[in-house]
């Protein structure tokens, strides 16, 4: 272990290069803050929660006003991005939501009916969107197979889907360009406050910063401990490509994003997603019904029966024209609280530390906003957008 220095070697030191960690490291990096991040792997890589190919995206989500500035900034981000540095990270094939009234349900993140709070955030913030009922869902969308009377459809045009790997790679490699250093396949072992030093402990010897970011995922409740080890739990989901009949069908210009309630129940919701390579097939995602789990035993890969259930169940009925071939599947992980809802916060005994985590399976829209507006509090001491919604002392 290399001795600790007498200064501090950065400003910060980001700890976890997701969605999260390599957002907040490209933002601090272009504000001219002496900036390091740190993985354990080489991102972006598929041993985490930021993989897959693609990650839905809506400005106008169901989880609640306190998110809505934050997936919109998020859009404009991505936006500038791709005008500056000459890439697609959003295809805006739109995102629909499909589902019936229901009142009386487990909340999902926190709302009741999360198509109607889909559509009340759209009419509070002024987001372009289209609300359908059962027929023209039918008419617009024949995919779609089992369509109640009592359904009805959010649109939002603008909307789509991220592409994860593209955009974390892109902001880890802009950021080193702008001057950050970065440490992959390096296992962060402790980090401790000192005076106005942190000093982070690593398998490559030790770093000492002025403030700190953990964006560890899954791993934040083992490295940083109480009260995160009670609070945080990690859920293994699910994904799945299937074969088709016809792969134009589910082309982005004939299907959007869809997130679709099938049954009253909220574990029976599903999302797919357009059909850009038919070599990769139909992705399918499974809802979040599972129970706490050690991340470390998660393999890359869901089994052949998990897939074959989810069509059974989920996909066959409910879809037209596609197949039970199972192209491919995999797994990824959700880290989240007791409430789904973030926690962005100082760490309760180290305020140079901030935690960011966890992202309860609805991260990844949001986290160029958060990126943002964490490196806004590093920098200048305040964020643009209003973060008091996600404290940590909500749980404790």
């Amino acid at each position: 272990m290399a001795a600790a220095s007498s200064s501090n070697d950065f400003d910060v030191a980001v700890i976890g290069l997701g969605a999260m960690g390599a957002s907040t490291l490209y933002q601090l990096a272009k504000r001219g803050e002496r900036v390091i991040g740190i993985d354990r792997f080489v991102p972006p890589h598929a041993k985490g929660s930021s993989h897959g190919g693609t990650r839905v995206t809506r400005e106008a989500v169901g989880e609640g006003p306190a998110y809505v500035p934050l997936a919109m900034r998020s859009h404009q981000i991505i936006a500038d991005f791709e005008k500056e540095w000459g890439k697609t990270f959003l295809v805006k094939s739109g995102t629909l939501i499909i589902g019936s009234p229901m009142s009386g349900s487990t909340p999902l993140h926190g709302a009741e009916d999360f198509l109607a709070s889909s559509i009340e955030m759209a009419q509070r913030f002024g987001i372009e969107h289209e609300v359908m009922n059962a027929d023209q869902l039918r008419a617009r969308y024949p995919q779609f197979r089992t369509i109640r009377d009592t359904d009805r459809g959010y649109l939002e045009p603008n909307a789509g889907y991220m592409l994860p790997e593209a955009l974390i790679e892109a902001q880890i490699a802009h950021a080193k360009s702008a001057g950050a250093e970065v440490l992959t396949d390096t296992v962060v072992e402790s980090i401790e406050q000192a005076g106005a030093s942190v000093i982070v402990r690593t398998s490559a010897g030790e770093i000492r910063a002025k403030r700190a970011v953990v964006a560890a995922g899954a791993w934040t409740r083992d490295l940083l401990g109480a009260p995160f080890d009670r609070i945080l739990t990690v859920t293994r989901q699910t994904i799945h490509w299937y074969g088709a009949d016809d792969f134009a069908a589910f082309g982005p210009d004939r299907m959007p994003v869809f997130i679709w309630f099938v049954t009253d129940k909220l574990e029976d919701y599903f999302t797919g997603f357009p059909v850009t390579d038919p070599s990769e097939g139909v992705k399918m995602v499974a809802s979040r019904d599972t129970p706490d789990i050690d991340h470390e035993t998660i393999g890359p890969k869901a089994e052949q029966w998990e897939s074959q259930e989810f069509y059974t169940k989920h996909v066959g009925p409910n879809m037209i024209g596609t197949r039970p071939d199972i192209v491919n599947n995999a797994t990824c992980f959700y880290t989240n609280t007791p409430d789904n809802g973030f926690i962005i916060d100082n760490h309760p005994r180290m305020d140079r530390v901030t935690v960011i985590s966890a992202c309860s399976g609805h991260g990844f829209k949001h986290s160029l906003g958060i990126g943002e507006a964490v490196a806004q509090l590093l920098h200048d001491g305040r964020s643009e957008i209003d973060l008091s919604a996600f404290k940590l002392a909500r749980f404790l």
